[in-house]
């Protein structure tokens, strides 16, 4: 198995989950070590490591040349970023999609590729429906809009050239390794180093958030029973979770009251509700979450996430001034 932007965080636990659940895949993985990828994550683990841009078409010729199975996560997603500077999210996220699509038809390797809910823009706080594998595309950002383009690339060259592959759609992940200036990890690194949690806003907008294993799950299920050329959207039924609620919890968890947190400026364009119908998933493939909203679920997640930062102070310490002052400035 190929992995791509296996650095990364969701890249990161997708390996570890495979190699505890299913050793029999040796893994290699290519990755550019941006800013969103970090070595460390993965040292000590038995893969085979590459530091390379999946722009590079002899290196990725190579490395797929050798693979059975190329799950495709590498990306450019952080959408702050796509709207300073579009340039390198058309590059890695289309170039490079297409790069590997090119060895994968060369070389007649089974591909999956990571996709995102962003793709279907947002809905409404009071838009009870959700996105399914019919929802039309209606990304709002250079982000979101790269990574639709790179999902028609995918169904392009499983229609025209018979490529073997598969498109999978996710919620926003939450769990270890994740870059502490995502919502979920800053609010409890937070409080580790005893600053007061921020609430964007009101803190009204919804994420159908999954643990990062839920989605590794998933994405098993569709590479050993998934239908070729079909789309599965993945999600863990948490779309009713604001982000009020979500901040609450972990400030209860962590043991302060569930108000302890204060309010800070709305992110630009902040999307207001995202939601995930995953029955074909479920129905087809008999994936379903361990980590959903009932006593057991989100709260058993985020006690395991919080768990981990407390333990893997040498992940996020070094960088949390430097991702607060980030933020000061921005007045959040």
């Amino acid at each position: 198995m190929l992995v791509t932007g296996g650095a990364g965080f969701i890249g990161t636990n997708f390996i570890r989950y495979t190699l505890k659940n299913f050793p029999h895949y040796e893994i290699s993985v290519l990755d550019k070590l941006t800013y969103a990828g970090n070595f460390n994550n993965l040292r000590g683990l038995d893969i085979r490591f590459t530091q390379g841009d999946i722009c590079d078409t002899n290196v990725v010729d190579s490395l797929v040349s050798q693979a059975d199975i190329v799950v495709h996560f590498a990306a450019e997603s952080h959408n702050d970023n796509s709207l300073r500077d579009p340039s390198p999210f058309i590059y890695t996220n289309l170039v490079g999609t297409y790069s590997l699509l090119e060895a994968v038809r060369r070389h007649e390797v089974r591909f999956h590729h990571i996709s995102t809910d962003e793709v279907f823009g947002d809905l409404a706080l009071d838009d009870p429906s959700r996105f399914s594998e019919t929802t039309p595309y209606r990304p709002s950002s250079p982000y979101s809009a790269t990574k639709a383009g790179s999902d028609h690339l995918v169904r392009a060259w499983v229609r025209s050239f018979g490529i073997a592959a598969t498109i999978s759609h996710c919620s926003n992940n939450y769990g270890p390794y994740q870059h502490i200036e995502k919502f979920i990890p800053r609010q409890i690194t937070n409080i580790l180093s005893g600053r007061t949690p921020k609430l964007y806003g009101t803190g009204e907008q919804v994420r159908d958030w999954i643990h990062v294993d839920d989605h590794s799950a998933a994405v098993h299920a569709i590479l050993s029973s998934g239908t070729l050329g079909e789309t599965y959207v993945i999600g863990a039924d948490n779309d009713h979770v604001n982000n009020r609620r979500v901040i609450s919890l972990i400030c209860e968890l962590m043991g302060l009251s569930p108000d302890a947190y204060e309010h800070v400026a709305d992110r630009p364009g902040h999307d207001q509700r995202y939601a995930m119908d995953s029955s074909k998933i479920r129905r087809e493939l008999g994936w379903k979450p361990r980590y959903t909203d009932t006593d057991t679920g989100m709260r058993e997640g985020l006690e395991h996430t919080i768990a981990w930062y407390r333990e893997h102070e040498e992940f996020w310490l070094a960088d949390k001034a430097q991702v607060e002052q980030s933020y000061a400035e921005q007045g959040q």
